[in-house]
């Protein structure tokens, strides 16, 4: 856990997560030949999935990474393969000025976002910019409602509800009420993730690259945040009735020290159904807004720009996850507020 100022001269890593057949490689082949003006280093998975086409990649600048081991997010040694990769991403850091990680169709997305935070020099070196899920319009709905499913172990929905961006892919393959309807589901396992469409993977390049979707700038996030109207604050599924997420609004500041070691608490007690938290906050003292994310029991809190002085302080906070208990979580909140006031 840490608290520091941004650094925007580390290296952004976006993390391509998606269910099987969703169009990854088909998406990941698209970036590779578009004239985006990144110079970008993929590190793919073996995981029973196609690879990037070779003659694509040698017709590329960019250099692309095997892992051998099956999957990167699935075993702790398979993890520190994917950090000693990066170590040797960063020793030729001049040849590339963004990373992308496909992940397998089968896998959650987050443990491979907490590796970018356990290694001191990958840390130091590297931010990650967004985890960006693709989901394929046509056959995602038989995967979020699948009956053979308990609700603890669905790929599908960690995807989403892990994602900063998701992308509907293969849109030609539905029509527009089907499309409205999964974007509702979309929207109930994940309320604040930006959602954009696209045909055979193509997209707005600029909706998912270099868009700081793990750290949001306050602009953005505050007016996600601010979407969350009061019915949303215990929203059950009915494709995944363990996913929950529950918001709360606070008009006095918090304690600083005294939320962070909640905070770190909480999540470290819950590391395997806490799946993400975010929030604008307003802490006693700082004239700065803090911007909060976390991933499991991975913390990012960091100070961002001054309140600007026509608007009301306040602090917007929104826990997903599974076993969520609303008021036990207020009333910790509640004993983290500041008594001095702002």
């Amino acid at each position: 856990m840490q608290v520091y100022e941004a650094q925007n001269s580390k290296i952004p890593v976006t993390i391509l997560t998606g269910f099987l057949g969703a169009g990854k490689t088909t998406l990941l082949n698209y970036i590779l030949t578009e004239r985006h003006g990144h110079r970008i280093a993929v590190i793919e998975n073996e995981f029973g999935e196609i690879d990037v086409d070779s003659d694509l990649v040698l017709a590329s600048d960019e250099e692309i990474f095997q892992m051998k081991n099956g999957c990167i997010c699935c075993f702790v040694d398979v993890r520190n393969d994917l950090i000693q990769v990066m170590k040797k991403l960063l020793a030729q850091k001049d040849k590339f000025d963004h990373v992308i990680v496909e992940t397998s169709g089968l896998a959650d997305p987050t443990p491979v976002a907490t590796s970018f935070f356990i290694d001191p020099e990958v840390t130091d070196a590297v931010q990650l910019d967004a985890i960006v899920a693709l989901v394929d319009a046509k056959h995602i709905g038989q995967h979020l409602h699948d009956k053979e499913l308990d609700g603890s172990s669905n790929q599908a929905v960690d995807q989403i509800v892990a994602a900063d961006r998701v992308i509907i892919n293969k849109i030609d393959l539905a029509n527009e009420d089907e499309l409205a309807l999964l974007e509702t589901d979309i929207r109930g396992l994940n309320q604040t993730a930006g959602i954009l469409r696209a045909e055979y993977g193509k997209v707005d390049l600029g909706g998912i690259l270099g868009i700081s979707g793990f750290t949001p700038s306050y602009v953005e996030e505050r007016a996600k945040l601010l979407d969350l109207d009061g019915h949303h604050h215990h929203h059950h599924h009915s494709h995944d009735p363990s996913v929950t997420s529950v918001s709360f609004t606070f008009d006095q500041p918090f304690n600083q020290d005294r939320l962070l070691t909640f905070l770190k608490r909480h999540l470290s007690e819950n590391s395997e159904t806490a799946f993400r938290t975010k929030g604008i906050l307003w802490m006693a003292g700082d004239e700065r807004f803090f911007v909060l994310q976390a991933v499991h029991e991975l913390i990012d809190l960091r100070p961002d720009h001054p309140w600007r002085a026509d608007e009301a302080k306040q602090s917007r906070i929104v826990f997903i996850g599974r076993k969520l208990d609303k008021a036990a979580l207020e009333a910790e909140l509640r004993n983290c507020l500041s008594e001095s006031g702002g």
